[in-house]
């Protein structure tokens, strides 16, 4: 199952849930946190991926040599 799948109705649901778990006071600080991690998070995937870029190529440039 992927995100597109949830629909507008699901995230309807989900949006009300969060909001009664935590709060109109609360909502603007887990907003902030939540986008903080997946900051995080895609950079990290991103430094990853860079580094297997960085090793294939050399792998590519010691078999050639």
């Amino acid at each position: 199952m992927n995100l597109a799948a949830i629909g507008v109705p699901g995230l309807i649901i989900i949006l009300v849930i969060v909001l009664i778990l935590f709060g109109p006071r609360k909502l603007p600080e887990v907003g902030s946190a939540v986008g903080k991690t997946l900051a995080e998070f895609k950079k990290s995937a991103k430094d990853i991926m860079d580094d297997d870029e960085k090793v294939e190529a050399k792998k590519t440039s010691d078999i050639e040599k």
